[in-house]
């Protein structure tokens, strides 16, 4: 089994739905941060042996065979479509260290795409016509298949965790994220910079419009578009360079308990001893129930904000995380990535810098 070591990660920005990404397909997304990752990692496109696209929302059909041949990529590369809902850019990773430690390949490139703003209205074939609906069944149990939000709710009420607290983290998030700088991002549309991030003070979060309970639009990520992805290779090839992937996890959890779902995968691999991590915010009661339940220190979360400053783009929120651990491991340093995704699904990866 081979080593594999992430060589080059990059990002567009995350834009909030109907913002200037509006008039992008995915692949449209997709193209210009694919190309920059091969940029920095000096590869021509014939050099990828295989692309792993997560998508949630979009037009189905295989999209990481056309994202694959937008961005230039050799007609042989066929193009792998995960759909793990929030979990899938991070699940891509997984899969690519697979492929290549089993010898199958040799260069992957792996991450996400999310068009909120295009994504296609869905509806099931119904007797009397169309019935649309927003959320796909998650379980076979609709009484055990909750609105997100409300989902949120029922986990902050269990892990005691109040609307102040779940408010605070998401100022803070918001803090982070303004005192921030993301090289990482790849200019696409003339955006260079997440546009989100903002001051929150206390008398917005109290107006905030609530969506369940303690859950409100304000300590909730908002629908967003982005791209998000990073080239895997050997470690023969790679010659040290960038992160070596280490253990990772994808468990199923409470299906009506999503939130807590990550903390199971992060125990799985030991993660809670990490230097840093990226956790993924969709809600600020569930990434304060998951840095609880699995033992983190909260000044080692999230160093430059989460989600809740940025967007949540499903298919590319985990992927952003790996992004950004790229971006800010020091030398000798270890970063954990973890995610929550609908059904009860939690994914969770350690990587880490040579020193």
């Amino acid at each position: 089994m081979r080593a594999v070591r992430v060589v080059a990660a990059r990002r567009s920005a995350v834009v909030p739905r109907g913002g200037a990404f509006a008039g992008l397909d995915p692949h449209q997304l997709a193209a210009p941060v694919i190309a920059a990752c091969l940029a920095d990692a000096g590869l021509a496109a014939g050099a990828v042996d295989e692309l792993i696209c997560s998508n949630a929302i979009g037009p189905g059909g295989n999209l990481a065979r056309v994202v694959a041949l937008a961005a230039g990529l050799p007609q042989e590369v066929a193009g792998l479509t995960v759909d793990r809902q929030c979990a899938g850019g991070l699940d891509a990773l997984l899969l690519g260290q697979a492929l290549i430690a089993a010898g199958q390949a040799d260069v992957v490139i792996a991450g996400g795409v999310e068009s909120y703003s295009r994504r296609p209205l869905r509806a099931f074939d119904g007797p009397e016509g169309p019935e649309f609906y927003t959320q796909a069944p998650f379980t076979p149990w609709p009484e055990r298949d909750p609105d997100m939000a409300g989902a949120a709710d029922r986990l902050g009420q269990i892990c005691d965790i109040p609307r102040g607290e779940a408010d605070a983290w998401s100022v803070i998030s918001h803090e982070k994220a303004m005192a921030s700088k993301f090289p990482e991002i790849v200019e696409i549309a003339g955006i260079a910079t997440d546009p989100y991030p903002r001051q929150m003070a206390a008398g917005v979060m109290r107006r905030a419009p609530v969506l369940a309970g303690a859950v409100t639009v304000a300590n909730t990520a908002v629908a967003a578009d982005a791209a998000a992805f990073f080239v895997l290779m050997a470690e023969p090839l790679a010659r040290g360079r960038g992160l070596l992937v280490g253990r990772g996890r994808s468990l199923g959890g409470q299906p009506d308990l999503p939130g807590l779902a990550p903390v199971a995968a992060i125990r799985a691999i030991d993660g809670a001893g990490a230097d840093r991590a990226e956790i993924m915010e969709a809600y600020a009661v569930q990434a304060l129930a998951c840095v609880r339940q699995a033992g983190l220190d909260p000044a080692r979360v999230n160093l430059k904000g989460g989600a809740l400053a940025r967007g949540h783009p499903i298919g590319a929120s985990g992927a952003i995380l790996v992004v950004r651990l790229f971006h800010d491991l020091l030398p000798g340093e270890t970063g954990l990535a973890a995610i929550a995704a609908a059904g009860g699904i939690g994914t969770a990866l350690l990587l880490h810098r040579d020193p």
